[in-house]
């Protein structure tokens, strides 16, 4: 079959063949009519048969599995947005989530929170807290004094009085945080990752038991307005904006700025004295 007559995700994949080097594979490299890998090369690393992988190349044979994708995905060595359009051209939607772990943020990650004026923080899809700033540790939480195993969102909304002498309305505020965190882990697929928390708050807090139970729902709520009592500042609100991180799907940046200017000014000085 030409190439010209192949399919979109056929030539993706013969494309992304053509990039691999076949000597750090461990194949020869000797006389080869084509650059990267052999289609039966790809069919081998990726445990299918080399005529089922041929006709997807050459865009015959039907569509192939979710299974068949992934193994495919490892033989090629594709990186998450390359797989997640390799599912795009085959089905016509991303693949089912896969929860990874955050192992961290990068130097310059951190650079660009310490650079704000303002409090920002950095949190997993499980609501880790992994990343924030001095104006964050003085007007929020400083989870630089909270041990690594306790810095969650979730976990500390229900475990820690002083967080909830905080809030106005803290009832309010714990049923939408649980709402919108059953939203955030089952979109992140990491259902099973947040178990043990559940079972655990479920345990040991009341209040989160009967709203788990609820099975509420919240959507994405990328603004709002958050209301505080600081044991320094009294009562004061800040405007919280919700960002991803680019190129790490499971990390989002929030940044509170505010709403009183002579408030922010004191969260300066305080994060500077710091």
């Amino acid at each position: 079959m030409p190439q010209d007559s192949a399919t979109p995700l056929g030539k993706f994949l013969r494309d992304r063949r053509t990039r691999l080097d076949p000597a750090s594979f461990g194949f020869g490299s000797g006389r080869r009519r084509t650059p990267g890998l052999r289609r039966e090369e790809v069919a081998q690393r990726s445990n299918i048969s080399p005529t089922w992988y041929t006709w997807l190349e050459q865009g015959r044979g039907g569509a192939p599995s979710a299974d068949v994708l992934d193994r495919i995905a490892s033989g090629l060595m594709l990186t998450e947005p390359e797989r997640e359009h390799m599912y795009m051209l085959a089905f016509g939607h991303p693949p089912e989530a896969r929860y990874r772990g955050a192992e961290g943020i990068t130097p310059r990650l951190q650079r660009v929170l310490d650079a704000m004026p303002v409090p920002a923080m950095i949190r997993t899809a499980t609501w880790d807290v992994v990343a924030w700033n001095a104006a964050a540790a003085v007007a929020l939480t400083d989870y630089g004094a909270v041990p690594v195993e306790q810095r969650n969102i979730l976990r500390r909304m229900f475990s820690d009085s002083r967080l909830q002498a905080a809030q106005e309305d803290w009832l309010s505020v714990a049923r939408y945080v649980v709402a919108s965190f059953r939203a955030d882990v089952t979109r992140a697929g990491a259902s099973q990752e947040i178990s043990a928390l559940v079972e655990e708050l479920s345990r040991t807090s009341a209040e989160f038991d009967a709203l788990w139970r609820d099975n509420d729902v919240a959507g994405q709520q990328g603004d709002g307005v958050k209301r505080l009592r600081h044991p320094e500042l009294g009562t004061i609100e800040l405007e919280f904006s919700t960002f991803a991180v680019e190129g790490r799907p499971e990390l989002n940046m929030m940044i509170y700025n505010p709403v009183a200017p002579e408030v922010a000014a004191r969260i300066r000085e305080m994060a500077a004295g710091r």
